[in-house]
């Protein structure tokens, strides 16, 4: 008898177990009331690189697709990426640099949405180390500031320094985070430099705290600096979850598809008023202005081009510690599909 009650105790825990963990997977969408119901963890919901996650929502296009959309906001995308594969939500909204990187490590990432080409990242400069550091190759022995270590701001800082002819040991990456965690580590002699974005940008430029060093908000500064396109800015899924819902992975589509259309047909100032206004910071001049500085970086049409894809894999190949000792074994076409926007587009045409 207690040998039973022993048996059943376990096979409860078990079953308990099993029942926790089927919640936490990310291949498993819940419903509610026969829609979808989808979390995407955004890499930092005010920053205008990830701009259409929230343009989205408010412009109603979730909704229109039939499905139901919650947006997380998280400053880091190397913290996004492990919320998507521990199965806490089912898409991120963040580099596409992630896809590659996690394929190294065996795990399966699937870009289905490209929103940008570039970046969007500037390197600053402080105000004060602005006379002593002209280039990336006045890195040495400085302190550059990046989101996190793992992240796309680590990759592209590398990327900068090493292709100015210095290694990871003349230099200092120090995690600043971004917004004001950003500003305060510039302006209080934490960091010399460091990698960020708008509005971020505009703030810390327009109040003469920083200067900018390095510009991939455009094609011609990114292929400058990094000797080609980097697409960034993406919609990516478990490759499981893609595999095994692709009727909702092609309704997110739809709807990030029509959004970066209005993008391309509408000006900064109507996109910066269907945005909530606390990302204005107080300022909605300023925030303007920041969506006008970089909103050229939207691709429009939400499909990745190859040529990006591979310079990603190139500088990776370099930069990355987990991709560099198996680069040659990286699959690009498992890292991203055109499949679903292609369809969104030709359900847009007349």
């Amino acid at each position: 008898m207690r040998y039973r009650k022993h048996l059943a105790l376990i096979l409860l825990a078990i079953s308990s177990l099993l029942l926790v963990t089927g919640c936490r997977d990310s291949r498993t969408i819940p419903m509610a009331n026969g829609r979808p119901q989808i979390t995407i963890m955004v890499g930092g919901l005010e920053k205008v690189i990830y701009l259409p996650a929230m343009l989205t929502e408010k412009l109603g296009f979730f909704k229109a697709n039939d499905i139901d959309v919650k947006l997380m906001g998280e400053q880091s995308g190397a913290t996004a990426e492990t919320a998507l594969l521990t199965g806490d939500v089912q898409a991120v909204v963040g580099f596409y640099d992630h896809t590659i990187d996690l394929q190294a490590k065996d795990q399966c990432l699937k870009t289905v949405v490209q929103f940008a080409d570039v970046p969007g990242e500037v390197e600053l400069v402080s105000k004060q180390d602005a006379a002593d550091i002209k280039s990336p190759k006045d890195f040495k022995g400085r302190n550059l500031g990046v989101t996190s270590l793992g992240s796309s701001t680590d990759f592209l800082t590398q990327a900068l320094a090493g292709q100015a002819g210095l290694q990871t040991s003349d230099y200092t990456r120090v995690k600043v985070g971004a917004g004001q965690t950003f500003i305060a580590g510039m302006n209080h002699n934490g960091i010399d430099a460091g990698m960020t974005t708008d509005p971020t940008v505009a703030k810390m430029v327009t109040s003469g705290d920083a200067q900018i060093l390095v510009d991939m908000r455009k094609e011609q500064g990114t292929r400058e600096a990094l000797g080609g396109l980097y697409p960034a800015a993406s919609l990516y899924m478990r490759c499981e979850t893609v595999a095994s819902h692709p009727d909702i992975v092609q309704k997110l589509a739809n709807a990030f598809v029509q959004t970066l259309g209005w993008i391309k047909s509408h000006t900064p100032e109507e996109i910066a008023a269907k945005m909530p206004a606390q990302y204005a910071g107080g300022d909605p001049k300023l925030y303007v202005k920041s969506i006008a500085d970089s909103i050229s970086m939207f691709n429009g049409d939400g499909l990745m081009k190859r040529e990006g894809a591979e310079n990603v894999l190139r500088i990776l190949s370099q930069y990355s510690r987990n991709v560099s000792p198996v680069k040659d074994r990286i699959d690009l076409d498992a890292t991203y599909t055109n499949e679903f926007v292609e369809k969104a587009q030709g359900a847009r045409k007349p």
